[in-house]
């Protein structure tokens, strides 16, 4: 990104050099070169401004063979419920009914910045519709605890990714399944279950990542309190937007895990590898002003305009049904009173006739 600014400094420079030179020198040429200086060195401090590094974590990945994961207290991961470990991936649970498995870090990260890719796989039996329930990344407070979200407790403090491949809400129509979404608990906030987290989720996106024979893959990036999610899921090994929320305020020191939950219906949910990178972010002096101030209980900025709009998105369906049917109606009733009024003026003019 670096070595892009640079070539394109000096090309702009030297159209700069060519409009100061003495034979062109005109109030006219002395505004352009001005403002064309000016956007130089914005783009120069945009590009720096954005400008990212990003280190592995080794300590806080689960990658091939899983040296790291096992009982002992030094190990870097842990296994809990139906989890185990092959050669080639972590099953958190195996196409069964009624189980659930986990994988959480023993360290807790205390990183600023930092991004999380997720190389999962779910697959099973069951068709369409009839495998659930789902699996999720964790980012929270508590680690180890069994619970209905996915395998984890509810109530949980910090940050939840869910790839849920069952739809629980009747009447679904709007969504479709599976979806990736996120949410912020702060400890008191529960998961609806029953209507698929829609009350508390931040955002999200549908992803048909069941029985795929390419490898699938999730993204999670926290940056400057800026939320992102991304999916790649078509095998083209391109990233696709699923949700980027600013204002989002989540404390260090918590742990990383992997959990996943069946129930009536189930699937094969395993992890096969979390890499987890350090970015280095270049930060104004507000940044750092701001970075310094302490996070100790997760939140989002304005929760309640962003519950809102996804009051107004959910209503979005019954508003396209009365729009159209109005509309309809409307037309209906202009066409009929075009018609009156045809026949009204057709019914004159032969009167003239006679």
């Amino acid at each position: 990104m670096a070595a892009i600014s640079c070539r394109r400094h000096r090309r702009d420079s030297k159209s700069i050099h060519m409009l100061f030179s003495p034979q062109k020198m005109t109030p006219f040429t002395i505004l352009c070169s001005f403002i064309l200086l000016l956007f130089t060195v914005g783009q120069c401090f945009a590009d720096d401004d954005h400008e990212m590094e990003e280190f592995l974590k080794r300590e806080y990945s689960l990658t091939k063979p899983y040296q790291a994961v096992g009982p002992l207290s030094s190990s870097h991961w842990e296994l809990m419920g139906d989890a185990m470990v092959t050669t080639e991936q972590v099953r958190l649970t195996p196409d069964m009914q009624s189980r659930q498995g986990a994988v959480w870090s023993r360290l807790p990260c205390h990183l600023n910045d930092w991004e999380m890719q997720v190389h999962f796989k779910i697959h099973g039996k069951g068709k369409k519709n009839l495998n659930g329930d789902g699996l999720a990344i964790w980012y929270t407070k508590e680690r180890m605890q069994k619970g209905p979200v996915f395998g984890n407790k509810d109530n949980f403090t910090g940050l939840g990714v869910f790839v849920d491949t069952y739809p629980n809400e009747e009447k679904q129509i709007e969504r479709i399944f599976p979806f990736v979404l996120a949410m912020v608990g702060n400890g008191t906030i529960s998961y609806d279950h029953e209507r698929d987290g829609r009350p508390t989720e931040l955002g999200g996106c549908n992803a048909m990542v069941r029985n795929l024979k390419h490898d699938t893959f999730l993204f999670i990036r926290y940056v400057r309190r800026r939320l992102t999610v991304m999916i790649d899921i078509d095998g083209q090994h391109e990233w696709r937007d699923c949700l980027d929320l600013p204002g989002v305020r989540l404390p260090k020191g918590f742990y990383f895990g992997a959990t996943a939950i069946t129930g009536d219906l189930s699937d094969n949910h395993d992890i096969i590898s979390l890499k987890l990178y350090q970015l280095t972010v270049l930060r104004s002096k507000q940044e750092e002003e701001d970075q310094e101030e302490e996070i100790t209980i997760p939140s989002v900025d304005n929760m309640e305009l962003l519950r809102l709009g996804q009051t107004e998105e959910g209503m979005s369906g019954l508003a396209i049904f009365f729009t159209v049917l109005f509309s309809m109606l409307g037309c209906i009733f202009l066409v009929v009173v075009g018609l009156l009024l045809y026949g009204h003026w057709n019914e004159n003019r032969r009167k003239r006739f006679y």
